[in-house]
């Protein structure tokens, strides 16, 4: 029986070298690991059938079978080798590379033009002592319309004009829940800036988008004014559009706001003399803004008697359209990059 097995270890020894020398890569040695010394190898099975043999021919079986298994796992490690050092230099032989081609032109990206404004907008905020305030696109109803004063009855609570998610969430329709949301977790003094990303039901067109970006302002404390917001804005208005423009004031009708005031500012490009930009008027309304109504002001437990605050809302994409010529607020999502990098 063991004389028997010692010939067919020697075949498995003779078979695994030639296998071997056949091999072309190193998949090829692996596979002829696992055949030979894998859990069902030939060798293994030889190793396997040792415990019916007499203890003497096991014995001698055992260090036959050892020196055997050690002879291949030298060859495999030797041809594995081989093959790694074959197949480098195949790769590198394949990726040679010339060195006197031109190189390839690698194209910068650059930051969008909405991007580019609100990053403007607030530069401008924070020189006067803003700070940033931020709040999640997903809102509840209360944030978005009960705590800013808004009517059961309001039209902005329509299903076509607001995105439900359910009857107590919805999609944000404006940056003022933000507002909501710092009265309520801070204490006065209060004055940030709140630029993100608003959703109304709107069809799209060349003014309007179901997705557009807002920046709202708050300024809560002692003493505080409409003479106080007019002079922000104007400054505002001055640096963003240039020194030369002039501001002015009409009533108007916020919910959250008493009075409140949509701002024109006289054309940047015509001086106010009347172009197509102004339509002929001279003016160009550009946000809209009022002194914080005692009721807002309650939801975050402030006292009306010591505090008063004011508000301004402006569309980014408004701004961007009008400081840079664009006719067409549905470029900013097209993702054209004919269009994104005109403003590197």
């Amino acid at each position: 029986m063991c004389g028997t097995q010692q010939v067919q270890l020697k075949a498995i020894l003779d078979e695994a070298g030639k296998r071997l020398k056949e091999a072309s890569a190193k998949s090829d040695v692996e596979d002829i690991r696992i055949k030979v010394l894998g859990k069902k190898g030939s060798l293994t099975a030889i190793l396997r059938s040792m415990g019916s043999l007499p203890p003497e021919e096991r014995k001698e079986l055992g260090r036959m079978a050892n020196e055997a298994r050690a002879e291949i796992e030298a060859m495999i490690s030797a041809r594995a080798e081989e093959m790694s050092r074959l197949e480098q230099s195949a790769r590198l032989a394949g990726e040679t590379i010339d060195v006197t081609e031109p190189g390839v032109d690698m194209r910068l990206g650059s930051r969008h033009p909405i991007t580019l404004t609100i990053d403007e907008i607030s530069g401008i905020f924070m020189g006067m002592g803003f700070g940033i305030a931020e709040g999640p696109e997903v809102e509840t109803v209360f944030n978005n319309f009960d705590a800013l004063n808004a009517a059961p009855n309001h039209p902005s609570r329509d299903l076509t004009d607001t995105f439900y998610i359910t009857k107590d969430t919805l999609l944000r329709t404006q940056t003022s829940p933000v507002q909501v949301r710092t009265l309520m977790g801070q204490a006065p003094p209060i004055k940030v800036i709140s630029p993100g990303r608003c959703f109304r039901a709107d069809t799209p067109d060349a003014t309007h988008s179901p997705m557009f970006h807002q920046v709202e302002g708050l300024f809560v404390d002692e003493g505080v004014t409409m003479a106080d917001l007019k002079g922000t804005l104007d400054v505002f208005a001055k640096r963003m559009f240039g020194e030369g423009v002039t501001t002015k004031f009409r009533p108007h009708f916020f919910p959250f706001t008493e009075p409140s005031a949509e701002m024109d500012m006289s054309c940047f490009k015509c001086g106010g003399k009347g172009c197509r930009v102004c339509k002929g008027s001279g003016w160009i309304e550009i946000l809209g803004c009022g002194m914080v109504h005692p009721n807002v002001l309650r939801v975050g437990g402030i006292d009306t008697e010591r505090y008063t605050g004011f508000a301004f809302g402006m569309g980014v994409e408004r701004i961007a359209m009008l400081k840079h010529g664009i006719d067409d607020i549905r470029l900013f999502y097209e993702n054209d990059m004919r269009f994104i990098e005109q403003f590197k």
